[in-house]
Order: structure tokens, then sequence, then C-alpha cells
């Protein structure tokens, strides 16, 4: 496949816009109608120790200065945060050929942001923030069913509260880079970095 034939749009620096985040926005418009779920992120979390874990989530907010997500805190990942507050995200537009990386310090979101997007969720999921120890031991399926059953009941003709122990994190990025999938795998990558009022842009080899 020669370069005239490439159909991978190049991503040079002077196109890219001088806040990753609107950049971001960008490229998540660019790609959501061809994505089954244009949410879908990685979620990688580690230990006090060091011990990596990573994972798949919605990226359920993306605003001006944070990207962020809803879990139960008692989650590995949850745990993981409480130890060490910082994650790293990556995001991956397949039909474009395109990847966003996130990394920087995680806080745990406002309540008021967390009751709201908890109050738009279907009433199942609700229900189920209430049932799941999330990443606990279960005996069987039918343990699950029984506390989710007696968590619909709990709650039988009301409204569903946001439990204690559900709610969301944001990310604050410290490092953003934006991969271009090109041919020979020459990809293009752009790397953000913290500059005085603002952001660098470097170009990275592939």
């Amino acid at each position: 496949m020669s370069t005239a034939d490439e159909r991978w749009v190049p991503l040079e620096v002077a196109d890219c816009d001088p806040d990753p985040l609107v950049q971001f926005a960008r490229w998540y418009e660019e790609a959501r109608g061809l994505l089954p779920e244009p949410d879908a992120v990685c979620l990688a979390t580690a230990s006090a120790r060091g011990v990596p874990s990573a994972r798949m989530v919605l990226l359920r907010h993306r605003g001006p200065d944070a990207v962020g997500w809803y879990t139960n805190y008692g989650s590995r990942k949850g745990a993981d945060l409480a130890e060490n507050p910082v994650a790293a995200v990556t995001w991956y537009a397949e039909p474009l050929g395109r990847s966003v990386r996130l990394e920087g310090p995680v806080e745990v979101m406002a309540p008021e942001l967390s009751d709201a997007y908890f109050a738009s969720r279907p009433r199942g999921s609700q229900v189920g923030a209430h049932a799941s120890a999330q990443s606990t031991p279960l005996e069987s399926r039918a343990e699950l069913e029984a506390r989710v059953a007696a968590a619909e009941a709990r709650f039988a003709g009301r409204e569903v509260p946001r439990p204690e122990h559900w709610g969301g994190y944001l990310l604050r990025p410290t490092r953003v880079e934006f991969w271009q999938h090109r041919v020979s795998r020459l990809h293009d990558r752009v790397v953000y970095t913290p500059a005085s009022g603002g952001w660098e842009l470097t170009r990275y080899s592939p």
C-alpha cells in the first residue's frame, strides 16, 4: 500500500486544538456514529504497591478540565484509587484508526454530580447498585438475584436513592496522547503536557 493509497487522515500538530479535551471532544464526535459504544474506555489503576489492574468502563463525564466514570467505591478500582489516586484511560476508535490516552490524578466527584447521574440511570441499574457488593465473592448467581429481589422490595413504590458506596471519579489529565494509525506502522502521535498558561504539544516517534 503506497502513501498515496493511505485511507488514514494524518495528524499534524498544527491541526490540533490547543486544549486536549477540546481535541478529544472533536475526535469523539467524529467517531460517535461509528462505534457501538463510544463511551467505552480502558481504565488502568494500581495499588499502593504498584500492582496494576485494567478494566473497561464507560466514560460518562467529559468536561472542560476532566473526564469521569461511575462505580462502586468498594470495587477493586475504588480500592486502588483510595490508596493511589492516579489513573490512565485509553479510548479507542478502531474505524478511524485512532486512540486517546489520558493520565493524571483522580478525585471523587462532587456528590451532586453523582446524584444527578444516578437519577438518570434505569431503575434496574439503580437497584443493582444497592444489591451488588462489587468485586466481592458470591456463592452463586442465585445469591445475587436474592439481593436484587430484596432491594426491589425495599424500594417498591418509591425512588431509589444513590447508595453512599456508589458515585463518580474525575481524572484531571496531566498528559494526553492522540494516536493516529498510518501505513507501515509509521503512526502519528501528538502528546500534550502542561506548560505555562496552557499545554505544550509535541510530536513523538511511532
